[in-house]
């Protein structure tokens, strides 16, 4: 068997559930299709459907322990009062929230329960995370493709990627720790 097909294995279980980090993975993967090593269509399309996926099976989560989750996140003001913004918020902006929550960290996972555990429509819920996976998917492989295409085009540009990644990076961290009112026992600590 071809070893390009366990990567798609690897990559299925990589996306389907919520709390996998896997935007390097799929950057890498993207860069393997730059390469010739995987196709990019088929590449898309399996990271694609397992992510939806994923946020299916969330959701189904959050809809059937919707009972003993609301009792447990009512006993509490604070709970209550943050299950009831998130609650309002959906049902109020719908899709464009369901799309936005994917692009916290931890929300794929959190939104798609939620969602669920408030009786958020199925077929609306699935709209929202399809169109935010795709966006998903497609900026973080579509990133390791261009990289990819890059780097294996040749020539000294692609020995300067390191090396202006690392500066970016360094200046990056001096801006932070220079930012004024910062002070460098603050810093130390």
């Amino acid at each position: 068997m071809d070893c390009s097909y366990w990567f798609y294995t690897l990559l299925v279980l990589a996306t389907v559930p919520p709390m996998v980090p896997n935007s390097a993975l799929l950057a890498g993967a993207g860069a393997l299709a730059a390469s010739g090593g995987l196709s990019l269509p088929l590449l898309v399309l399996v990271t694609l459907t397992s992510a939806v996926l994923g946020d299916l099976v969330v959701f189904t989560v959050g809809r059937r322990a919707r009972g003993r989750a609301l009792g447990w996140l009512s006993r509490d003001a604070r709970r209550r009062s943050t299950l009831e913004w998130v609650s309002d918020r959906i049902h109020r902006y719908g899709i464009p929230a369901v799309i936005a929550v994917r692009f916290v960290p931890t929300g794929r996972g959190v939104g798609g329960l939620t969602a669920g555990m408030v009786g958020y429509p199925m077929r609306r819920y699935l709209i929202g995370a399809g169109i935010a996976e795709a966006l998903f998917v497609s900026y973080t492989v579509g990133l390791g493709y261009l990289g990819g295409r890059f780097v294996t085009g040749g020539g000294p540009a692609s020995l300067l990627i390191g090396p202006a990644v690392s500066l970016l990076v360094a200046a990056i961290a001096l801006g932070v720790q220079r930012r004024p009112g910062r002070r460098p026992e603050r810093a130390a600590r």
